[in-house]
């Protein structure tokens, strides 16, 4: 991105056609959103439940409405096939939607003290109060829905929010503050988008306006940022190398199929993606079988044509180190059984037989349309493969045994372990982070909730019986 010092220009990932302008903040700007943030949340904190709902209500309806409209924005700047765009509109509507009836349902509790001698006569009301101002800063890969799952939580907590989007996709999140707009917010203070470089957002780690932040992005950033954070909570979710584990008892086109989307979807820029295909010895074969034909089947191209299933990856930096990366795979031996061409940033979805563990393509994150495939013979054994990682996001193991899945559970050190699914499906209200290199804390409407509030208690003492 390029432009005058107090302008980001937004360009097309395709095509590298302009998509837009946007302001930059400067520094006094990016103070003045602090300031600003923090004095919403005093006024904000004290909206009923009933308005936060309301305001969140109506957003997400805007967002049903202007799904197209949004779509195509999310398309022209992040370089998302149209289809998955539109999904992507869809989740971020169902993740306001969510967030409203969160808004109202904010759990609490009551207390009895009579358990011991001191404690007669007294009770206590537990109840939940927003935290403070949240520093919320979002990735490119969903400029829509990733912002919905900070803003639409912490409005429905009362806490005010600032967004801080990525540089390379701001246009849906201004979208979204529109809406917000729109949809009634009574300060306009209290969601603000700010549009500034990474380093300069950076002067906001650690101020004491805020009293949370929330993060989604690469672990190198994340954790350097919790470092700098000061005594704000931090809500980190971070990067995965994904693997699926795959039994012989599984049926091998079903997982096939799904491992396809989970891998090659919004061009592999997941978390989640499905980058470690763990597929037992005795139906390795027949998983190839089915499995290579529908990658190839794949089209590639502009991503804003309906048939297109795989775009451009962000920019020409993340395409030259995902061909760096799977170059170092084939030369040290690992066989390519697809994909492996490039055409500008889009790269062809590509697989991988046997990658050396110690490469980067099997280790680290490839955020890139490219998969590995290994065979295993003992499940136990799959699964210290799949465990065998410094990120612990998702995994998925396919097989009809209730016995197997549960000991993957018990073992597998990650979030979540889907069963007969892969790691790269995600629903939206659900409990969704992270253990190991991949983060702290949970998003999903109501777990961000519990992270932006915190409880408070007030005891209450009977007066004394008097006597008639």
């Amino acid at each position: 991105m390029a432009g005058k010092p107090d302008r980001l220009v937004v360009k097309s990932p395709y095509d590298g056609s302009v998509v837009g302008e946007v302001r930059a903040a400067s520094p006094a700007e990016i103070d003045d959103a602090a300031t600003s943030a923090r004095a919403a949340f005093e006024a904000f904190r004290r909206r009923p439940a009933f308005a936060r709902a309301g305001v969140l209500k109506r957003a997400a309806a805007l967002v049903r409405e202007r799904r197209d409209d949004l779509a195509r924005g999310i398309v022209r700047e992040s370089g998302k096939p149209l289809k998955d765009a539109r999904v992507e509109a869809d989740r971020c509507a169902h993740t306001l939607e969510t967030a409203s009836e969160e808004a109202v349902r904010i759990p609490g509790d009551a207390l009895s003290f009579d358990g011991a001698p001191e404690g007669e006569g007294r009770f206590a009301v537990v109840r939940r109060f927003p935290v403070g101002a949240v520093l919320a800063i979002s990735p490119f890969n969903f400029p829509l829905n990733l912002p919905a799952h900070k803003v639409g939580p912490a409005i429905a907590a009362g806490a005010s929010v600032l967004l801080k989007p990525s540089e390379k996709t701001p246009i849906s999140a201004l979208a979204l503050e529109r809406i917000f707009v729109e949809a009634g917010i009574p300060d306009p203070r209290a969601f603000r988008v700010l549009v500034t470089a990474r380093e300069d957002a950076g002067r906001l780690v650690g101020d004491p306006r805020f009293a949370l932040i929330s993060f989604t992005g690469s672990p190198e950033v994340g954790w350097k940022l919790k470092a700098a954070a000061g005594r704000a909570r931090v809500v980190l979710e971070l990067g995965g190398n994904a693997a699926v584990v795959i039994h012989e008892d599984a049926d091998v086109e079903s997982a096939a199929a799904r491992c396809v989307a989970g891998a090659f979807s919004v061009a592999g820029q997941s978390c989640v993606s499905v980058q470690r295909i763990i597929v037992h010895e005795r139906v390795a074969d027949d998983f190839l079988a089915a499995f290579l034909p529908r990658v190839k089947a794949l089209r590639t191209g502009d991503p804003l044509l309906e048939t297109t299933d795989v775009g451009p990856l962000v920019d020409s930096a993340a395409a030259d180190r995902v061909s760096a990366w799977i170059d170092r795979a084939v030369a040290a031996g690992a066989a390519r059984l697809a994909g492996g061409g490039r055409s500008g940033n889009i790269l062809e979805p590509t697989v991988l037989l046997d990658v050396r563990k110690d490469l980067e393509i099997y280790c680290r994150e490839a955020f890139g349309p490219v998969v590995t495939v290994e065979r295993y013979s003992e499940f136990d054994d799959a699964l210290a493969r799949a465990d065998a990682s410094e990120f612990g996001l998702q995994a998925g193991v396919f097989t009809g045994d209730m016995e197997r899945i549960h000991r993957a559970f018990e073992r597998l050190e990650v979030g979540a372990v889907l069963a007969n699914e892969v790691p790269t499906w995600r629903y939206d209200p659900m409990p969704y982070g992270g253990v190991k290199a991949s983060g702290i804390g949970r998003e999903g409407v109501r777990s961000a909730i519990e992270h932006m509030t915190e409880p408070r208690l007030l005891v209450l003492s009977l007066p004394p019986r008097g006597g008639g």
